[in-house]
């Protein structure tokens, strides 16, 4: 190559990487340039559509441009994440999600999505906590061994409940049982509401509720939480141990919530998501209405999220396959 080959091949090498950089650039500088649609892939009321309600109006403060909050139920969630997974990468259409986002394809073997695949992390946004709840008038333990106890004592006897197989509350369960070598009975129901409801009743013994929902039967007595998953204690019952506090270190699931985009989403428009809902989620009137919900406002970088999706979906898959889980 001559002289003047060489000068131009090296100009031309200088400015390719201004180039690009100057085009992933703007992709941020002008986004949003309409709507945005939080998908959000279970019913109005729950946890995640709380948060993606919590966030949709603020961004709008922001952005000035219209947050839709699309609540797409089905299929344990699956209709929805496929929505998002089959969007075009431009961070209009994004999701909010909960940990069994990671479960899904360990019961679903022909998903229509990849989770590890198809989308890309935004953030974590909450964290929840699931409590291991007993009626008291029928199991009349005090604290987490008591119970225990009684389960062994009477195998095959006592029963638990959960929204449905292969739920989060479900496969909580059966790896409890699993480790302890438990013997109970699964009672699913078709959603949380009818098996709160026997747990009452004193139908059901026991059975993995998040904190939020059982703490309104606490103090009346007619629940009585034993322990909590994940590495600290709620905030909403703070006297009540971990299950690692009480020599169970294998519960340490937590019960996660999150914002994902497709994939191929611009990297910019990414970090440009994920530093405002990390500003919105540090609110602290944010943080105090979560609180009342069970929920505490935890936010990360979008690799640390990715991370953890894929951490779960390994975990989930072991925990299903020992257990032989299956979904409804």
């Amino acid at each position: 190559m001559n002289t003047a080959g060489a000068a131009a091949l090296a100009l031309l090498l200088a400015v390719l990487p201004v180039c690009a950089s100057g085009q992933s650039g703007d992709a941020a500088r002008n986004y949003p340039n309409r709507p945005i649609t939080l998908v959000v892939p279970f019913s109005p009321g729950t946890g995640i559509d709380i948060l993606a309600r919590t966030i949709g109006p603020r961004l709008v403060e922001r952005w000035k441009q219209p947050v839709i909050v699309d609540n797409k139920p089905g299929a344990s969630g699956n209709i929805g994440s496929d929505i998002v997974a089959k969007a075009a990468p431009n961070g209009h259409t994004l999701m909010v999600t909960v940990n069994t986002f990671a479960l899904a394809p360990a019961l679903y073997k022909n998903l229509p999505f990849d989770p590890a695949t198809d989308f890309a992390a935004v953030g974590k946004i909450a964290l929840g906590t699931y409590a291991l709840t007993i009626n008291p008038s029928v199991v009349p333990a005090v604290n987490l061994g008591e119970a225990l106890a009684s389960v062994k004592s009477r195998p095959g006897k006592m029963n638990y409940g959960s929204p449905g197989s292969g739920t989060p509350q479900h496969v909580v369960m059966e790896l409890l049982k699993l480790r302890l070598g438990l013997d109970m009975v699964h009672v699913p129901y078709k959603g949380a509401a009818g098996a709160t409801t026997d747990l009452l009743s004193g139908q059901l013994h026991m059975m993995f509720l998040p904190a939020h929902t059982a703490l309104p039967h606490i103090g009346s007595g007619r629940l009585r939480i034993l322990a909590v998953t994940g590495s600290a204690r709620s905030a909403l019952v703070p006297d009540v141990p971990t299950f690692q506090e009480q020599g169970i270190d294998f519960m340490d699931i937590e019960l996660w919530y999150g914002v994902l985009a497709p994939s191929r989403t611009p990297p910019d428009i990414i970090a440009k998501l994920n530093q405002e809902i990390i500003s919105i989620m540090g609110l602290p009137e944010v943080r105090d209405s979560l609180i009342k919900q069970g929920l505490v406002s935890t936010t990360g970088k979008p690799e640390e999220f990715a991370a953890l999706i894929r951490s779960d979906l390994a975990r989930w898959k072991k925990i299903v396959d020992d257990a032989n889980i299956t979904a409804d």
